[in-house]
């Protein structure tokens, strides 16, 4: 079986909080606000905004 090539993507998931792509240059990984890099809400849900593993990427350089 063949996948197409529409079907196949390289670009790294980005969740609501990410403010860069992993691997980006002045970029880090960061502990989600939201949550407090818990990655789950007070009510048990995931957090939307890390989408549940407590760390977002954050820009730590300027310019």
């Amino acid at each position: 079986m063949t996948i197409p090539t529409e079907t196949v993507t390289t670009e790294p998931t980005l969740n609501p909080g990410d403010e860069a792509a992993p691997g980006t240059p002045g970029a880090a990984e960061d502990i989600c606000d939201v949550c407090s890099g818990k990655g789950k809400l007070g009510d048990g849900r995931a957090c939307a905004e890390c989408g549940g593993s407590g760390r977002v990427m954050r820009g730590i350089g300027g310019g």
